[in-house]
């Protein structure tokens, strides 16, 4: 059971060290502690950046305190080194999470009349805001990797099997977006298959570089195209989405991981993923 406890110790750790170093960067910029609360829930490019950054910041953290130094795991343990190439594993599974994304996106343009219509603002402005989108999303996408297929998937699949860590970790990684807006019982079932998918992706070659990219291929291609990320609002130039009903095929407000236009894709991707993992065992 020390597996189970190193996790749960994890988990703490990144999450009490992120909200002490959220409420200080709010306390930084705005000011004054009454803005504090209001500025971390607020949905901007700068606010997520910093919040990743210090989400990331926390689990690299409690990955040397917790993962290293107590749990004796190292680099290659956690699939951050010697797993295959590194660039070569991010742009596998950016393509791989842009791909499944995309998908989800065109089931739900296909089956419920979801589109989109021309919004203010040129390719250029398109562009910029993309680029402003994609810095801010990276940390975030890179910090739930560490903090979800990190430490916890490696303990817990070493302890039990692969595929019960999986799932659990899946499970606590759905919970972990409870709070967010718009969120539904459909919402959390779907990120948490799109756990198993980032699970997946971290065992291919690349390890933990693999499982980053396909979680920022899957988020910012959402964004790219102005649909919500997991009920977060992206505004950006060109493209303006209208999600249709019903909201439990198209996601509806919280965007594509909200329906099951999404659990579709995510399946899809997350047995294309099994089977490569298989070949490569074979």
């Amino acid at each position: 059971m020390a597996a189970v406890g190193w996790t749960i110790a994890f988990l703490a750790l990144t999450w009490l060290l992120t909200g002490i170093l959220v409420i200080a960067a709010a306390w930084l910029i705005t000011g004054s502690v009454e803005d504090v609360q209001a500025w971390s829930n607020t949905v901007t490019g700068s606010s997520l950046f910093v919040q990743g950054i210090v989400f990331l910041a926390s689990g690299l953290v409690a990955t040397w305190i917790i993962g290293i130094k107590a749990a004796r795991l190292d680099l290659t343990k956690l699939r951050w080194r010697n797993a295959g190439r590194p660039f070569r594993g991010f742009s596998w599974g950016l393509l791989a999470g842009a791909a499944a994304a995309a998908a989800a996106l065109l089931l739900a343009v296909a089956l419920t009349g979801s589109g989109w219509s021309h919004d203010a603002g040129g390719v250029g402005s398109y562009l910029v805001s993309l680029g402003k989108t994609a810095g801010a999303l990276a940390p975030a996408a890179l910090a739930e990797e560490v903090a979800f297929r990190g430490v916890p998937l490696v303990l817990l699949a070493a302890a039990f099997n692969r595929g019960a860590a999986l799932v659990v970790i899946a499970i606590v990684f759905a919970l972990g977006h409870a709070p967010n807006p718009h969120v539904s019982g459909l919402a959390l079932g779907n990120i948490a298959l799109a756990g198993i998918f980032l699970g997946l992706a971290f065992y291919a070659a690349g390890g933990l570089w693999t499982a980053f990219g396909a979680h920022f291929g899957w988020n910012l291609t959402l964004a790219a195209l102005d649909a919500p990320v997991s009920g977060l609002p992206f505004r950006i130039p060109l493209l303006d989405y209208h999600p249709a009903a019903p909201a439990w095929v198209s996601g509806g407000a919280f965007g594509p991981e909200g329906g099951l236009a999404a659990t579709a894709a995510l399946a899809l991707a997350s047995v294309i993923v099994a089977r490569h993992l298989r070949k490569d065992l074979a």
